[in-house]
């Protein structure tokens, strides 16, 4: 059987991880699944189009699904997957989510994710936070999905911001047992306790 997963890009800021996410699994044997928002696209132009156009994003995944494409495989709970990454997840993504209103294939399929109790990692992307999130983020996390903001780690000292986002990156595709090699905190030296 195939090894796939859904990678679910919406239009809040911090496109970088969604793309980061394609980049580290292009170097595995998974089959990734990228359905894109209409937002996505015009955030990824204002984000990265001097890194990435939206051709060189898909080139990137192995399959493309429209996000109106409703009737779509990963729309189906027998399209067999490891799981869903929603990176970036707007505000606006994660209230379907969390109220079940399917009517994209991000949100029918991350409804079908969490109904087959696949994991389903969201990274929300939004600051401050009000209650209406807050209470979405619960209400995720009660029905099985994992809230995974961006935030980066800073104890690691990595030497630059693209190192914090693949650290960032490589823990939410854990959540897959997808294997993307980074330093583990090991601790601080007890000595200096």
């Amino acid at each position: 059987m195939t090894t796939r997963i859904v990678i679910g890009m919406t239009g809040a800021s911090g496109q970088i991880f969604g793309i980061r996410a394609l980049e580290l699994m292009a170097q595995t044997d998974l089959e990734t699944h990228l359905i894109r928002s209409e937002a996505a696209s015009v955030t990824l132009e204002h984000e990265a189009a001097d890194r990435y156009s939206a051709a060189a994003l898909e080139d990137l995944a192995d399959t493309v699904h429209d996000n109106d494409a409703i009737g779509a495989a990963p729309a189906s709970g027998s399209f067999r997957t490891e799981g869903m990454l929603v990176a970036p997840c707007s505000m606006k993504t994660l209230a379907k989510i969390a109220t079940g209103d399917a009517d994209n294939l991000i949100a029918r399929s991350a409804d079908v994710t969490l109904k087959q109790r696949r994991p389903l990692v969201v990274m929300p992307r939004e600051k401050p936070l009000n209650r209406i999130h807050l209470e979405n983020m619960l209400a995720v996390t009660d029905a099985g999905g994992i809230v995974m903001p961006p935030f980066p780690s800073f104890y690691a000292n990595d030497d630059t911001l693209d190192a914090m986002i693949t650290r960032t990156v490589a823990r939410a595709l854990e959540f897959f047992d997808v294997d993307v090699e980074y330093e583990e905190w090991e601790g601080l030296d007890e000595s200096s306790e």
